[in-house]
């Protein structure tokens, strides 16, 4: 294991003079770089910064400590798909309508997603890694000048692939190497933004290894215990409903976690992955100080959605369960206080929201098409009406099924400070969750057949119509 990279950030003087001499024009502020990290499916607890005092993730706990390191960050629907398909868009499912086994997005929806918009407003824009969402020819012309996504493996070996020069290297090697290639060529009168989509560390879902990490992390987290995932009890998969306990979630459990043998090969391969991903972003930021941008560019790091890693007695994302909604967040901006790095911030931050965000810190004008809302006044401080609740969706089942088993189970829900929401809208007759998250965080106790919940269950219920009303329009099983 490499030493960890040095990485100190100049923070440059906020306040000056409020003089101008005369004759002098005022100078405008310096446009800021934006770089936008994304990991595939990792859980929120897995980094050191978020408590998890197993994994070794030194870069990204370095980027919490100089920043701000959000708690309450989720996203509005947990597939990679949509879940992408909102964060470039700023839009819920419902609206940009996309996701697995629909139509590409046209160049007319790219037109509007974060990179596009930069892209016009004058800054170098550049994709590399995972794009996970189907384009129509020209769509990635529209959004990005530098675009180097991942293509499928001509190695023969998943997660590795052939670079430039012949070499066979794993993905993550070849997307920090991606991604320094675009720093290096960017130039100093022109502000960029980077977005680098890893695919780690998703797992192969055909594949028995699941998990396939760097081979020069095979020593790593050797002689190590993880701690078993919580209420993953055999009762606790007992009290799930019928089409949950027959559903895909529970089908790739038997695949990942159902021996504590295999749950400890899994969940360490998985965190080489992530490794190896903090590896890559040390790389990064390496490059960024060598070029001498560290004063001047904005760094963010968040996942497409999370993962359930054997809670409940399943896996997988989709499900409205907290391991697959909850994300990591963390935005660093070297024009922050100093007495605001490494705070943590409660407040309810939404996948939907990176978008404007990254819009907002450029000084570029948020488009109208755009639901999600900036994150800039958690970053000052300055809040005012900041929402409490949030309306989820997941609309994807894979085509051609006829029966629950090894399904995906379709919801639509509420989540709240205390209490969570669900509605399997499918199952006949319809299923209801209610949990109140501060006495039962894990979701293990179903209050909505309570008579007691009954107000709370029905005002939960009318919230959710009224989120889910200014979410988009009705949905339509064929969008």
């Amino acid at each position: 294991m490499r030493a960890i990279l040095g990485f100190l950030l100049i923070i440059a003087p906020t306040f000056f003079s409020n003089e101008i001499r005369a004759n002098e024009p005022a100078v405008p502020p310096k446009r800021p770089n934006l770089v936008f990290l994304m990991t595939d499916n990792q859980r929120w607890d897995a980094l050191g910064c978020y408590a998890n005092s197993i994994i070794q993730t030194p870069n990204i706990d370095r980027l919490a400590a100089q920043g701000l390191r959000f708690t309450n960050a989720f996203c509005t629907t947990s597939i990679c798909a949509a879940t992408r398909a909102s964060i470039f868009t700023g839009q819920y499912r419902r609206t940009h309508g996309y996701s697995f086994e629909k139509p590409p997005m046209t160049i007319a929806a790219m037109r509007k997603t974060y990179p596009a918009v930069l892209k016009k407003a004058g800054y170098r824009t550049g994709f590399v890694g995972k794009i996970g969402v189907r384009l129509n020819h020209g769509a990635a012309e529209e959004m990005f000048e530098f675009f180097r996504f991942n293509q499928a493996s001509d190695t023969n070996q998943p997660y590795y692939r052939k670079s430039p020069d012949g070499t066979i290297k794993h993905l993550t090697r070849i997307n920090g190497d991606q991604a320094i290639d675009f720093l290096r060529s960017s130039i100093a009168t022109q502000p960029f933004c980077l977005s680098v989509s890893f695919s780690a560390p998703h797992p192969e879902d055909d594949n028995a290894r699941q998990y396939i990490y760097d081979r020069e992390l095979e020593n790593l987290y050797r002689g190590v215990t993880i701690p078993p995932p919580l209420v993953s009890e055999p009762r606790h998969f007992e009290q799930l409903p019928e089409f949950l306990r027959v559903s895909m979630n529970r089908q790739r459990w038997f695949r990942r976690f159902d021996t504590p043998e295999k749950y400890q090969r899994m969940m360490k391969a998985m965190y080489r992955l992530i490794t190896g991903v903090d590896i890559q972003i040390g790389r990064i930021l390496d490059e960024i100080r060598k070029q001498g941008l560290e004063d001047n560019t904005i760094i963010v790091f968040t996942s497409d959605n999370g993962l359930i890693a054997g809670e409940h007695g399943i896996t997988g994302i989709w499900l409205m369960y907290e391991p697959s909604i909850r994300l990591p967040l963390i935005i660093y901006d070297p024009r922050q206080p100093e007495a605001s790095k490494g705070k943590a911030v409660s407040e309810l931050a939404l996948n939907v929201d990176y978008g404007p965000t990254l819009l907002d810190l450029a000084g570029v004008e948020i488009p109208a098409a755009m639901q999600g809302r900036s994150l800039v006044p958690l970053l000052t401080g300055n809040l005012q009406d900041w929402p409490r609740d949030f309306f989820y969706e997941h609309y994807f089942r894979p085509s051609g099924l006829k029966t629950n088993e090894n399904n995906i189970p379709r919801s639509e829900g509420l989540r709240s400070e205390r209490w969570k929401y669900v509605h399997y809208f499918d199952e006949r007759p319809t299923y209801e969750q209610l949990f109140d998250l501060a006495k039962d965080p894990h979701e293990v106790n179903n209050l909505a057949g309570d008579p007691r919940h009954d107000k709370t269950l029905e005002a939960m219920r009318r919230r959710m119509q009224v989120l889910r009303s200014k979410a988009g329009p009705p949905w339509n099983p064929g969008r």
